[in-house]
């Protein structure tokens, strides 16, 4: 066995990737290998560690040092300084917003100190694509101690009990749909792995693929074996080429380990597992739209009941779970079901995998207590709004959730409390917005995606979020009529009641809690012809402030309109008659000279 003195980590996420860590991770084995150090310093390639907005980010054990935003010319220094002399590069090292003093451990960070890593408990801590290390990580044991200690009921019965809830969305209790599928007449039956993520920024589970993609194989097999299946199938969407790769490598290594096939760990039980890669239609996240792919047929969904416990995949009960309720399957059956249970609240069990993105100065990957609240989540851990802009709300759920504004930050996250709220879990979305995002702009942006997305095999969704649309957009125009907002309503039960599938049934969300949080933006936009946020750009109307203009001319030579007139190193005007709103000036003028009301 190799036995190193240090692991250098080097975050390979989609995200990083996307960063250029590639390069990084280069110049550190040429590095490395220069100084002689090799047979000492192991150079470990892992998933998304978490801080997303900090990338590319490396972290040296044992020392636990975190380094941020590094370009190749950095892996010299690193090398030579910290590898070779135990001396810590502080330039690099993290320095949180308005904070002064630089952070050298990465458990030191407030990204990381309210966490509590469970689905993600391997991500950015292994090499996705070594089943060693999996294992070295309890990997299989798992699956392991269901085979040789438990009875598939009693492996229900340890799912019921941990009080583990459907992440992708429903929140339906994970047991529970595993003990229908295993009482369920017919054979054979199936376990399905949704790995169709579908929502604006959401990138949950793409990262745990990508980061540990053996934990979802564990559970599907523990799972199989529970329900009384011999195969599974895990459908991913082709924009995850990255997943993709790092899974088929994880069946393969299974495959060769005997942890997938025949008699595993010498048992009479079998299970494999195949992938089916998705075109990427948002519809074929809802389940039965997702089952109609796999078998080859067009994604639309169909009316339940039947449910898929009873008649799923080619007509056999199958269980479908999404690929972060999996990740919970191997630790709940390790650790037992009242450890689980005893994370999180009442109702709601364990911890929630988040996406942070939008306005907040850490975006990234984090992973909670079911219970922490909005602004624990926001600002302790996502550091605030950056730029000192104020926080205006937290749209959660995706295209089908909703908006929650700062009155309600000190929320905790389960799924009764965001419910009430008007919103829902989803698979864990979170996108913050601050105060110069415009709600009624941010409800169009969802509208026009499920509008986009609607398969169009019911007449709610596919005729009614396109006049729904067609509302926003008049309004966000300048041309709101008197009863648009009463339209939308009235349109939005419509949806809601009749709709074939849960997507379109909760595809009128962000409207609906923009107008119960935000109904005097709506207003606004309407009666007044005005955005309060200053995003719609029809509705606003650009100045030259003359005491800050230099006449420096640049702005009439960016104008696509000509619609800017002066003499030079004097103060120029607008002719608002000309001005098209385009915004060209304003974005190119180095004086602040041009204001918009």
């Amino acid at each position: 066995m190799e036995m190193y003195r240090s692991h250098v980590l080097v975050c390979a996420g989609a995200g990083c990737i996307s960063s250029a860590c590639k390069s990084v991770q280069s110049a550190l084995l040429e590095h490395i290998e220069e100084n002689g150090l090799t047979g000492e310093v192991k150079v470990v390639e892992t998933g998304c560690m978490g801080p997303c907005d900090l990338g590319p980010v490396v972290m040296v054990f044992p020392d636990g040092v975190f380094y941020r935003r590094l370009k190749p010319e950095d892996a010299a220094e690193i090398v030579s300084e910290h590898l070779l002399k135990g001396k810590v590069v502080t330039r690099l090292l993290h320095r949180p917003a308005g904070n002064d003093k630089q952070v050298a451990g990465f458990d030191q960070l407030d990204f990381f100190k309210k966490q509590t890593r469970i689905a993600l408990r391997n991500t950015g801590v292994i090499n996705p694509e070594s089943v060693e290390e999996y294992i070295a990580r309890d990997g299989y044991r798992a699956l392991g101690k269901a085979l040789s200690q438990m009875t598939p009921a009693e492996v229900v019965e340890a799912i019921k009990e941990s009080g583990l809830r459907g992440r992708g969305g429903a929140g339906f209790p994970t047991g529970l749909k595993w003990e229908f599928t295993a009482r369920a007449p017919g054979h054979p039956k199936y376990v399905v792995c949704n790995a169709d993520e579908g929502d604006p920024g959401a990138f949950m589970d793409r990262s745990i693929l990508e980061g540990d993609p053996h934990s979802v194989l564990e559970a599907m097999a523990i799972c199989g074996y529970a329900i009384g299946a011999n195969r599974g199938y895990i459908y991913v969407r082709a924009e995850y080429p990255l997943a993709v790769d790092r899974l088929e490598i994880a069946i393969g290594k299974a495959r060769e380990y005997g942890l997938l096939g025949d008699n595993i760990f010498g048992t009479d039980f079998g299970f494999d597992i195949e992938i089916r890669v998705g075109a990427g239609a948002f519809v074929c996240g809802e389940e039965t739209a997702l089952l109609a792919s796999i078998e080859g047929k067009r994604g639309e969904p169909r009316p339940k009941p039947p449910f898929p416990a009873q008649a799923g995949l080619w007509g056999k009960p199958t269980v479908i779970n999404n690929v972060e309720t999996l990740a919970n399957i191997p630790p709940v059956i390790l650790n037992g079901p009242r450890w689980f249970a005893g994370i999180g609240t009442e109702k709601s069990k364990g911890t929630k995998v988040f996406a942070l993105a939008g306005k907040v100065n850490n975006t990234g990957l984090v992973e909670v207590p079911m219970g922490t609240t909005l602004r624990e989540i926001i600002f302790d851990i996502g550091g605030g709004i950056p730029a000192g802009k104020k926080f205006k709300a937290v749209q959660t759920g995706g295209p089908s959730g909703g908006c929650i504004p700062e009155d309600y930050l000190d929320t905790p996250v389960d799924y009764e409390s965001l419910t009430k709220l008007g919103t829902i879990m989803g698979s864990g979305g979170m996108i913050i917005v601050d105060e110069e995002t415009c709600m009624v702009d941010l409800a169009k942006f969802f509208l026009e995606f499920v509008q986009e997305e609607s398969c169009g095999k019911c007449a709610p969704c596919r005729i009614g979020t396109k006049r729904m649309l067609e509302i926003l957009e008049r309004i966000t125009a300048g041309n709101g009529r008197n009863g648009d907002i009463e339209l939308l309503e009235e349109l939005s039960a419509g949806i809601k009641n009749s709709a074939l599938c849960g997507l379109g049934q909760t595809a009128p969300n962000p409207v609906l809690s923009t107008l119960r949080y935000f109904r005097d933006e709506y207003e606004a936009h309407i009666r007044d012809k005005k955005c309060p946020a200053g995003a719609c750009q029809a509705l606003l109307t650009y100045y030259i402030n003359a005491k800050s203009c230099q006449g420096c001319g640049l702005c009439s030579k960016v104008c696509p309109a000509e619609a800017i007139i002066g003499e030079k190193k004097k103060p120029h005007v607008i002719d608002t008659d000309k001005c098209i709103k385009c915004g060209t000036c304003k974005q190119k003028c180095k004086f602040d000279a041009i204001i918009t009301v």
